[in-house]
């Protein structure tokens, strides 16, 4: 490679990679800020609700926090770095070619970071007890919320598939059909797992606590399975398609119900 194109490329990536930091950063800044506040009358870390109680306006405040501040920041980053802001999507990405694995080691760390950045800003400026780690609660066990948190990424995973990586009319409403699979996630995983769905976002504050639970591994492990099994469901998708279009006569493929 030429040294022009080669410091062109390293260019842009440095963009990419700043790009995926500071949204991760702006978006689980947003949405931590708003489980501090939600959380700050209650004892417990996590975006978990008081033990035996579901206080449907703190879940609600924190599962629209999340889902608003994903679907703002993904519409100002989209075109600077994808606005993925989450190795479990960026490994989604990767398993569907839509990045190499070494771009995406760097745009996970680049998350990772991000999120270390939001966690320790929100410790920091905010009073009182520090109430945003995920934790499992309300008797999930550790198979049950590694579960919740699988099938909750991958609704979020295939939300990125199809509204974003498919090219079609509806890409404008991406941003915000991304941010409601986020909040549709969150109403049921916030109560039983903190709804992290994002090893960055989970990862930050409980570096900054210095409080890694037993349980820490599964908000790795399910997110990066969800990834995968959205994966493994869109290229079945893709594949489908691809044979229905080389034996159909008719290259306007009609869906099952019109």
């Amino acid at each position: 490679m030429a040294p022009k194109n080669f410091v062109k490329h390293l260019r842009l990536h440095a963009v990419e990679i700043s790009g995926e930091a500071v949204g991760t950063f702006l978006f689980l800044l947003m949405a931590l800020s708003a489980a501090q506040v939600a959380n700050s009358d209650t004892s417990h870390a996590g975006d978990d609700i008081h033990p035996g109680d579901i206080n449907l306006t703190q879940l609600l405040y924190i599962s629209l926090a999340f889902g608003f501040s994903l679907a703002v920041n993904v519409s100002i980053f989209a075109r600077v770095s994808g606005g993925l802001f989450n190795p479990a999507v960026t490994l989604g990405m990767i398993l569907v070619g839509k990045l190499t694995w070494i771009k995406g080691i760097f745009l996970t760390g680049g998350q990772i970071l991000g999120g270390v950045v939001a966690s320790a800003v929100v410790k920091g400026i905010f009073p009182g007890t520090y109430v945003v780690q995920t934790k499992l609660g309300h008797d999930a066990t550790v198979a049950q919320g590694l579960l919740i948190e699988t099938f909750l990424t991958m609704q979020l995973m295939l939300a990125i598939y199809f509204m974003a990586v498919e090219k079609h009319e509806g890409n404008a409403l991406a941003a915000l059909v991304i941010g409601f699979a986020l909040f549709v996630a969150e109403l049921p995983g916030i109560y039983y797992t903190g709804g992290s769905l994002n090893p960055a976002r989970t990862f930050g504050p409980d570096l900054i606590t210095l409080d890694f639970g037993a349980a820490h591994w599964i908000y790795w492990v399910g997110p990066f399975l969800g990834a995968t099994l959205a994966a493994v469901f869109y290229k079945f998708i893709k594949f489908l398609q691809a044979e229905a279009a080389e034996n159909s006569d008719d290259t306007e493929r009609q869906p099952l119900l019109s």
